[in-house]
């Protein structure tokens, strides 16, 4: 067995460990330790920040691209909402312990239903260091520990938040090992980690979609995921353009480089003369290039004619696919065949309209009038979220508290037997 094996297969026995005791604590337990996570964060700034800053310049000389290096960077807008991510889980509810269901069965016993950790969650994630303290912060409130497996690019980070995380949980008497950061960036250390059925619960990848799709078929373990992000918005005949030029915009250009950003944007033939040069104009003033089919490619001279594999691609960039679409059945064939099942979004004054809209779309969060952007756990008041799920089975949509628990029977009898 290689180092890499051996040591993970201890972070991983250390880390059930862990969960075993994390049952037993108390709510005050949970949410003292991470207001004391959140106060370590604001104390350690600088300590984390230098970590950050060898990431960021080995990340530079790698050409990683700007959208990579955004979700890399810690900024104090970052460590800002991590520390009071940390601090809106500590004012949630705990959901661990909730009895709910009990019904008094012919023979007198009482049956119900607790929600209960899931255990040891593994975490593999590329990029983003800040999912290190949201998904850390979450499993401990629910209860669970986590091993978490960061990308090569951000292990200085990663390490360094670990760091500051465990020695809060010492402070408050809960084992370290609840929250591990694996030190290792070789490829092995995921293969190793997808074989520990007998000691981690849950698989959760989050990041790009090869690395997803090589964890979904190398896994052991049960996987929650999404492969990508491949968010529309349809304009309908009906809506406001000012409206509509607003939640396209943010979409698009507030942060192209995350999986709730709009990659499609469909609009409906009636309006799309009048409404495609006010929005192409404002995008173009953006940056934005856009990849049109014929017809918006006849309205928008700036408009590159769209290949057809820019339908149902996540660029990921300030790039956006524009179709022009016949009405409200052509988008939902177009979303039915192209989307991801992330995030879609429609903006119409018509009431019957955005409810056959919210019905017929297969998505995790559909959206009336209002930007894809918003698909989010804590914009969702789930607090921070451990990822999004497209998987249907056990959780879909952002990844709250709730989601990272399961419930098991309980009863309660005076004595019965069966008979």
């Amino acid at each position: 067995m290689s180092t890499i094996q051996e040591t993970i297969h201890t972070m991983a026995r250390e880390a059930r460990r862990a969960a075993r005791k994390m049952t037993s604590l108390s709510t005050e337990s949970k949410n003292r330790a991470l207001l004391r996570m959140a106060e370590a964060l604001v104390q350690q700034k600088e300590f984390i920040r230098r970590d950050n800053a060898k990431d960021l310049a080995a990340g530079r000389e790698k050409g990683l691209s700007e959208a990579m290096l955004d979700r890399l960077n810690l900024s104090d807008k970052t460590m800002d909402s991590m520390i009071n991510g940390l601090k809106e889980v500590a004012a949630l509810p705990d959901p661990v312990g909730e009895v709910s269901e009990m019904v008094k069965r012919p023979n007198g016993i009482m049956v119900g239903r607790m929600r209960i950790p899931l255990g040891v969650i593994g975490m593999i994630y590329e990029s983003r260091p800040n999912v290190t303290v949201d998904a850390a912060a979450l499993c401990l409130k629910a209860g669970n520990s986590i091993l978490l497996r960061g990308g090569s690019e951000a292990i200085h980070s990663n390490l360094a938040l670990a760091k500051v995380l465990q020695q809060a949980l010492a402070a408050e008497n809960i084992d370290a090992a609840a929250i591990q950061v694996i030190p290792f960036t070789d490829r092995e250390a995921v293969t190793c980690m997808l074989g520990l059925e007998e000691l981690i619960d849950l698989i959760i990848p989050r990041g790009g979609e090869g690395l997803i799709r090589f964890v979904a078929e190398n896994s052991r373990i049960p996987v929650l995921k999404h492969y990508k992000g491949v968010c529309h918005v349809f304009v309908d005949e009906t809506a406001d353009f000012d409206m509509a030029i607003n939640i396209v915009m943010n979409g698009k250009v507030q942060r192209p480089g995350v999986c709730n950003a709009l990659e499609a944007l469909l609009v409906h033939e009636r309006i799309a003369a009048d409404f495609l040069p006010r929005v192409g104009a404002a995008l173009d003033k953006a940056g934005v290039e856009l990849r049109g089919c014929p017809k918006t490619c006849a309205i928008l001279p700036q408009a590159l004619p769209a290949g057809d594999s820019d339908w149902g691609t996540e660029f990921l960039d300030l790039i956006l696919a524009v179709k022009v679409v016949p009405d409200l059945d052509a988008a939902l064939e177009h979303i039915t065949n192209h989307g991801s099942q992330h995030t879609e979004a429609i903006v119409t004054n018509s009431y019957a309209n955005g409810q056959r809209f919210l019905r017929e779309v297969d998505a995790s969060a559909v959206m009336i009038n209002a930007s894809t952007r918003f698909s989010d756990g804590g914009q969702f008041g789930l607090g921070a979220e451990i990822g999004i799920s497209t998987t249907k089975l056990h959780a879909y949509g952002p990844m709250g508290l709730k989601e990272l628990t399961t419930k098991k029977f309980i009863v309660y009898g005076e004595g019965q037997v069966r008979v």
